[in-house]
């Protein structure tokens, strides 16, 4: 599933609009150059379709433009992190 994913500043989060529902990727900056992705929402009906791992991968090339270290405070980010070792880098406390 291709989704368009928005992102809000000012709400410090990205958002993909899905037939009326909403998901969800939230974050905090917690530092200058540090963002937390904090949680992750997909509607139950749009779930096992590749709309999380799409809104981290937004979120996680944001912060690499940025030159963001990352905290993956979510469950679904660190995993997503661990599996995806082209972002493992980005980590606040990658070794």
């Amino acid at each position: 599933m291709d989704i368009n994913i928005q992102h809000d500043k000012e709400a410090q989060e990205f958002t993909a609009q899905l037939e009326g529902d909403q998901a969800e990727l939230a974050y905090a900056l917690p530092e200058d150059d540090v963002i937390d992705f904090q949680h992750t929402f997909v509607p139950e009906d749009y779930r096992n379709e590749g709309v999380a791992n799409q809104l981290i991968e937004a979120g996680l090339n944001y912060a690499k433009e940025q030159k963001f270290k990352v905290i993956a405070s979510c469950p679904a980010v660190s995993t997503y992190v661990r599996r995806h070792k082209e972002y493992q880098p980005l980590l606040k406390n990658f070794l």
